[in-house]
């Protein structure tokens, strides 16, 4: 047999509202059950105590033989008092108890000359606390009998109806407060979601009402404009990406198809050859195109694993690899001069293949733009490695120093000759500088063009033991 589970409310306020009734009613409930108890207990008290001393003062009156008939009235209000003899006779009364039957069939047992008891008239009428006092311990020793009425309140349900009303009251109202208060302080998140729900990826401008204050929905509203905020950049960013991405694969796809067709149409013409050549141009061209737009999807996410790396032999070897040659007879350009100077050592964490390509593309822009000298400097600086690549090329101008980073920027300036390039490899080597926490920049400086790369370096291993064995 199945269980079935009680239905819940579906809503924050409904619960918060559901869980003040169960404990605003525990609580009241014990605070009722409590004042009962004690208003019962201290009336009992005060009640008995009081009729106690009216019927001490007849007892002890008895005694010395000098009663009265009718009895005074007692203090504290006790005005049933009754003397009745061992033969169940009431042989001196107070003005209120006179004519009366004896108040209790109690008697006191000679060892215990003192009893409390409520007693209820069988002809009706209000309870009473009664108080009986054997006046001696002899066999036929007279007993007193005090009493005073309940009061009205306890001698029935009254108190407890009282405190149930009470009870309720209060429940009553901390249900309306909690309804209130969480309905008024969820207000702004109903806005938000209405806000969200009508936002839509064709129109990211909108945002969230933001209400004041540094509560948690503040706090909510306010990430959820900064959410969309890089939402809105990113959709922008990748629809920009897009247009450039079909823009640039357009030439290379354009010309690939034209030079295809030639050799279609020219099977056995001679020049088919330089036909092919470009072709395979092109289809190189594209190939680098697609092979740079996987390594930018790639950056920054799970596919590759970072290691433990040693800098300064990775820099090392993009140097020996990216040496410029020699000039040819044809070629006008001087030969490239590459003056490096690194510090050794320098460790880091990171994914060597895109550290490599991150290096090698700024080496690469080096060479490419350089008159004559490119200028290559690894060092250490506030616990970071700084990798700065100049050259005395063109400089690019500080306006466009950030544009040079976006993906297939082109500039205006002498530096347009880069013709065989993707126009990704400042994208790509900032995107990696950044998947690794860190930064690339163009300096400013008075000629030429210099990057600066500031990568975070890894405590080297055994500097802390170097550190602890050092005198002190």
């Amino acid at each position: 047999m199945g269980r079935h589970r009680l239905p819940r409310p579906r809503t924050i306020r409904g619960r918060d509202t559901l869980i003040t009734v169960v404990v605003a009613t525990l609580v009241s409930t014990v605070l009722a059950i409590g004042a009962d108890v004690l208003i019962r207990s201290q009336e009992s008290d005060f009640a008995f105590t009081r009729t106690e001393v009216a019927t001490r003062r007849v007892s002890a009156a008895v005694r010395q033989g000098a009663t009265q008939n009718p009895l005074p009235e007692g203090p504290y209000g006790v005005r049933l008092l009754q003397v009745v003899d061992a033969g169940r006779r009431v042989t001196n009364a107070s003005r209120d108890a006179a004519g009366l039957p004896p108040i209790s069939a109690v008697v006191p047992p000679p060892d215990n000359r003192l009893q409390r008891m409520y007693a209820c008239p069988a002809h009706g009428g209000s309870c009473l606390t009664v108080v009986a006092v054997r006046v001696a311990m002899a066999p036929g020793s007279p007993v007193v009998y005090g009493a005073r009425p309940v009061p009205a309140i306890l001698a029935g349900p009254y108190l407890e109806l009282i405190l149930t009303a009470c009870a309720l009251l209060l429940v009553s109202m901390a249900t309306w407060t909690t309804w209130q208060v969480v309905g008024r302080t969820l207000r702004p998140v109903g806005a938000v979601r209405g806000q969200l729900a009508e936002i839509s990826i064709s129109d990211l401008s909108r945002r969230v009402p933001e209400p004041a204050g540094e509560d948690e929905v503040a706090q909510l509203a306010r990430t959820a404009n900064l959410t969309l905020d890089r939402l809105e950049r990113s959709v922008r960013r990748q629809q920009q990406f897009a247009s450039d991405a079909a823009h640039e694969l357009r030439t290379p796809i354009t010309a690939l198809r034209l030079n295809l067709e030639e050799i279609a149409l020219r099977p056995g013409d001679a020049e088919v050859g330089e036909a092919a050549r470009a072709a395979l141009l092109s289809a190189d061209r594209l190939e680098g195109i697609v092979a740079d737009l996987l390594l930018l999807a790639q950056i920054g996410t799970a596919a590759d694993i970072p290691e433990d790396l040693d800098f300064s032999g990775l820099v090392d070897g993009e140097l020996r690899a990216c040496r410029p040659a020699a000039p040819g007879p044809d070629d006008r350009r001087p030969a490239i001069a590459v003056n490096a100077e690194l510090a050794p050592g320098l460790h880091l964490r990171g994914v060597r293949a895109q550290l490599e390509r991150l290096v090698d593309n700024l080496l690469d822009n080096a060479l490419k733009y350089a008159a004559t000298t490119v200028d290559v400097r690894l060092d250490r600086s506030d616990g970071d490695a700084v990798l700065t690549v100049g050259n005395d090329g063109p400089g690019i101008p500080p306006a466009d120093r950030e544009r040079v980073f976006e993906r297939f920027a082109r500039l205006d300036t002498a530096r347009s000759r880069d013709a065989g390039g993707t126009g990704l490899g400042l994208a790509i080597a900032r995107e990696v500088a950044h998947a690794h926490s860190g930064s690339l920049v163009i300096d400013d400086v008075a000629s030429g063009t210099r990057l600066t790369l500031r990568l975070p370096l890894l405590t080297e291993p055994g500097a802390q033991a170097a550190s602890d064995a050092s005198p002190h």
